[in-house]
């Protein structure tokens, strides 16, 4: 009896030693996000606030960029080791950059819409042909998507005609008080913010082009190498924040308000709206593939045509 209330004391103090000496470090992540206030972004965000990617042994350094070209162009420079982008980046990968898409993270691209000033008389996505369509810049993402209205509506090359007007709210909100454009291709809490203020309204989300990998996880080539475990356990931490997201509508909403600076209700209208969009599990389905190959030839990106399996790899994702 005796020499079982020893051994049991010794086996309690030799876990007691193992809890109070110092653990593992986590591997620290450099994540960059092509945009610090974007709804595909809002993950990273989350994961770090809620601690997920940390109990997946992981330290989030966030860092953030003023677009797609200047995310990657850190990943080159070895700046950053996971960035959060849009899937027409995937080009640059084709052009040599040192990466590999590793998550198709969001599907369509539900956080871009079309607004409308306050005062305009148009009511649907069908009432603009012809139309002025505000854009922030020719060969952007948003210069596609109004191609793209044309084409899917079948209005011809000429259905509408993008303007650029820039990214920057105030400069939106004067193009369409000023009847500049018709209508313009923005953020979607943009338009909400926009209506709450009396400025404007959404007109509707963009939707029609369907899956496009809107949202896309990228890793440099070194970190695939160097780290594969840390690439896996992140991308393993990502899906468990977007099922954190799914279940705590409140709790991310804060976050998101926080993250990006509008109105707790105007976040709680861009959740309802793009939740959706949020893939469960990251793999590249075809009708992304296809899209975006689609979007490389329309706006010029390549020379010609390219294998896309070349340009990710799904090895990461958790074997369901």
């Amino acid at each position: 009896m005796q020499n079982r209330t020893l051994a049991r004391g010794i086996a309690i103090a030799t876990l007691a030693a193992f809890a109070s000496g110092p653990s593992l470090a986590a591997d620290k992540l450099r994540v960059g996000k092509a945009s610090p206030t974007s709804s595909p972004m809002l993950p990273v965000d989350v994961g770090v606030k809620t601690g997920i990617f940390a109990r997946h042994g992981l330290e989030v350094e966030i860092v953030n960029f003023g677009g797609g070209a200047k995310l990657h162009q850190a990943e080159a420079a070895d700046a950053i080791d996971i960035g959060v982008g849009a899937g027409p980046e995937l080009a640059l990968i084709a052009k040599g950059s040192p990466e590999l898409a590793i998550c198709n993270a969001t599907l369509p691209p539900l956080f871009i819409g079309i607004a409308v000033g306050e005062d305009s008389k148009l009511r649907s996505l069908a009432e603009l042909k012809g139309a002025k369509l505000g854009i922030t810049s020719v060969g952007s993402l948003t210069y596609w998507l109004a191609l793209e209205l044309a084409r899917v509506r079948g209005w011809g090359p000429d259905g509408v005609t993008p303007v650029a007007i820039g990214g920057e709210p105030a400069a939106i909100v004067s193009a369409l008080r000023t009847h500049a454009v018709d209508a313009a291709i923005v953020a979607t809490a943009l338009a909400f913010e926009m209506e709450e203020a009396h400025q404007g309204r959404l007109l509707e989300a963009v939707d029609y082009e369907g899956n496009m990998s809107s949202g896309t996880i990228f890793a440099t080539k070194k970190l695939i190498a160097s780290n594969p475990d840390a690439v896996r356990r992140f991308i393993a931490g990502w899906l468990d924040v977007i099922a954190f997201i799914r279940a705590n509508k409140a709790e991310t909403v804060k976050i998101a308000a926080e993250m990006n600076g509008f109105s707790e209700a105007v976040q709680t209208r861009e959740y309802d709206l793009t939740l959706p969009m949020y893939s469960s599990d990251c793999k590249f389905d075809a009708e992304s593939l296809a899209t975006l190959q689609r979007s490389f030839a329309d706006l010029k990106l390549l020379d010609g045509p390219v294998d896309m399996k070349t340009l990710y790899t799904e090895e990461f994702l958790p074997q369901r």
